[in-house]
Parts: C-alpha cells; structure tokens; sequence
C-alpha cells in the first residue's frame, strides 16, 4: 500500500528537488533521478510514491491541441447564486474540459475546453450551455497560441543547480505540422494523461502493440514537439496560496513578445493568445495577495504593451490538468447530457 501524505504538510528540499527534476523530465528513470539527486533509487522510489500516493503530485503527458487536431475554447460562465458549483461539477466531469475554476464572486465559471471538432465545440455553446438551468451568460474566446516555458523554471520550484538542471533537461522541439493520430495512439496517450509515468508494459496493453513499438512511437511524439510532459501539484505546497487569471489586451504587433515575456515569468503557470478584445490569457500563482499586487504592478507593470488588464482571483480549482480523481481521460469521447 502507498503511504499517504498530510496535506497541510509542506515539502522539503528533497521533495523541491524531485519536483522540478520531473518538470524537467516526467519520464526519467528512478535511477537516473537518483543519480542527479545524489540520492539511493529506493529513496527516490519511496518520494515518488509518498508524493503519488498522496495525491500531492502527478506527471501527466499531453500533447499539444493544435498539433493533434484539438480545437482549444476558454469559457467565462456567469451563473445565477449558489449555481456555480453544480455548474463547475457538472463541467469537470466532462471529457473535453482541461480545467474548472469558480471565480472570486461565487457566481462565475471559468473552464478550458478542448473538442475533437468545431461540431463538437458548438453543441455544448450552442445547445448545451444555454439550455443549462441558471447560466445566464457566457463567453467563449478560442485559443490561438499557447506560450512555452522553461518547465523547470516555476513557482518555489527552482532548487536544483545549474549542472542538475543540465543533466535532465531536454531539447526544446520546434514546432511543425499537424501530426494524425491512430487508435493505439489515442489510447496510449489517454493512459500518459492520467500517469505520464505509466510503463511500456501498460502502455503496450493499452495500444494493442508491441513494446517496442509503443516506445518508439513515444519518443517520436516526445522528440516533434507533439507530446510533453508535466507535473500537476498542488500549488499551496510551495507557499503559493493565491491563484488568479489574468485577461490583457495587447497591440497586436506586441503580442508576441509579452505573451513570451509572461511565459517566462515564475508566476505564470500558463499564458495564451486567445480571440476577442482581451487578447492575452494566463493564470498566476503567488504566495499572497500581497505578491500578487507586487507582481501585477511590477513585473506586468513593466511590459508597457499591455494596455488593460483584468485580474480575477480563482477562489476553487474543481479540475487540473484535465484529470479527475475517477479516471476523465482527454481523448475520451465528450460525455452526453
């Protein structure tokens, strides 16, 4: 059985360690993690699986939307009182949504959907949605481009030197054209989206193949860009206690440059461009409301280009990294209803 962990307890220096080594690389071996750590595998074995077990860390593999044909949609529900967390639940259990907040006011949903089709994506805003008791507005803006980042460079995560950080980072991919996926693709990708670390024995049950041929599709995906990996964690775990998204509008020919700008910051966990007058949308992690106003008037309020700003504090995170705790899988056909 795995030991389980307090959720109020907070990681130690080992712990910092193991989590941006797997930011860096969420399939490296136990043994390579050890070697870098300068600990035993069994010590890394024993961290992982307290971490796990806890419920306090999960590496993911996801692939980029666009790259597989994912049509990505934030949406911004404005619900009526006391309707916004059966609204979020009901959303969340959906298998197109990457993730669910409720807002500050009690009375607003935000969620990122990503459907198979623009069909797919129009029956919930079309039909769904407006047929839903106690919505009683929404918008919808589509993704356009999503900032990458230093994976290793997050949040309370820096703890490792700089030859630790060489010893397991790998080569940003360019990126490149729209990759189709098969059925075996589909189904080995669905298992990575619930545990990035799952083995090729797994992966080779669950796409009907050969494991070596599961490991060589794998490292294709991985090495074109196609498939990344992450870690999800609880962000009070490092002192982050205050989450908020972000909405900006930017001159166009400037969005580029702080859309990379924001992705480069500690702060930012996630930055896109996105249709609509706000142009820009991320979602920020600081310790208090106080990093959160120095971040706002310093670090943003040097990037000049921005030219509005919305700041809304996420009062509850109801889905992460487009994962339940029943098992949602991404590439799951959208649940009816």
């Amino acid at each position: 059985m795995m030991e389980t962990m307090d959720t109020e307890q907070e990681l130690d220096l080992l712990d910092r360690q193991l989590v941006q080594a797997l930011r860096l690389d969420g399939r490296a071996s136990f043994s390579r993690l050890a070697t870098v750590l300068g600990v035993t595998d069994q010590t890394v074995i024993r961290r992982y699986r307290r971490l796990r077990g806890g419920g306090l860390l999960r590496v993911i593999g996801l692939p980029e939307a666009h790259r597989v044909g994912l049509h990505e949609t934030r949406l911004r529900i404005q619900c009526a009182l006391g309707a916004a967390v059966p609204i979020a639940d009901a959303l969340a259990r959906r298998a197109d949504s990457a993730w669910v907040k409720i807002y500050s006011s009690g009375t607003e949903v935000g969620c990122l959907i990503r459907s198979h089709s623009r069909d797919e994506r129009d029956a919930l805003l079309l039909q769904k949605l407006p047929r839903t008791q106690h919505v009683t507005a929404i918008t919808s803006h589509d993704l356009l481009h999503g900032y990458s980042r230093n994976p290793g460079r997050r949040w309370g995560a820096e703890v490792l030197d700089e030859g630790q950080v060489r010893a397991l980072e790998r080569p940003q991919a360019t990126d490149g054209d729209r990759v189709r996926l098969d059925d075996a693709d589909r189904a080995m990708l669905a298992l990575l989206a619930r545990d990035g670390r799952a083995g090729y024995p797994d992966l080779a049950r669950a796409a009907g193949r050969s494991e070596s041929t599961v490991r060589r599709r794998l490292d294709h995906l991985r090495e074109s860009g196609v498939l990344y990996f992450d870690v999800e964690i609880m962000p009070v775990h490092f002192g982050c206690e205050t989450e908020a998204s972000l909405s900006a509008t930017v001159a166009p020919s400037d969005l580029a440059e702080v859309g990379h700008a924001l992705a480069g910051h500690p702060e930012v966990a996630w930055a896109a461009a996105t249709t609509g007058t706000s142009n820009l949308a991320a979602t920020v992690l600081c310790r208090d409301n106080k990093a959160l106003y120095a971040y706002v008037t310093e670090r943003l309020g040097a990037l000049k280009a921005v030219r509005q700003l919305e700041v809304v504090p996420v009062l509850r995170a109801v889905k992460r990294a487009g994962l339940l705790t029943d098992g949602t899988r991404l590439f799951d056909p959208p649940a009816g209803g």
